[in-house]
C-alpha cells in the first residue's frame, strides 16, 4: 500500500480540492481564495468566521499584563492588543484526535 500524499503547498492544495470537487484547477484557487478574503473581512466582525467542520476565526483583546525580559530579567509592561485565535471545531478535533478512553 502506498503511503498518502502529504499536502503542504498551496498549489497542492488547489488540486486536492479540485480533484475531489470534480472541477478545475482555476476554479479551485478562485475559490480558495475567496473564502480567504471572505475569512479575513468576517474575522474583524464581532462574531468572527466560521467554516463549518473546521473552527472559527475570532478577533480578541488582549489585556495589558506584566512580563520579563527573559536577557536581563527586568519587569516589563506589554500593552493591550488585538489578537486573531482559531478555535477548532469539535467536529475537526474528533476526526483528527483520537477519542479519550
Amino acid at each position: 500500500m502506498a503511503p498518502k500524499k502529504v499536502i503542504k503547498t498551496k498549489a497542492q492544495i488547489v488540486e486536492a480540492v479540485a480533484e475531489k470537487a470534480a472541477i478545475t484547477k482555476k476554479q479551485s484557487k478562485d475559490a480558495i481564495e475567496a473564502l480567504v478574503a471572505i475569512a479575513y473581512e468576517g474575522a474583524k466582525q464581532k462574531d468572527g468566521f466560521t467554516v463549518p467542520g473546521l473552527g472559527k476565526l475570532v478577533l480578541k483583546q488582549q489585556k495589558a499584563r506584566t512580563g520579563r525580559n527573559p536577557a536581563t530579567g527586568a519587569t516589563i509592561k506589554i500593552p493591550a492588543k488585538k489578537v486573531v485565535k482559531f478555535r477548532l471545531a469539535k467536529a475537526a478535533k474528533d476526526a483528527i484526535l483520537p477519542p479519550k478512553k
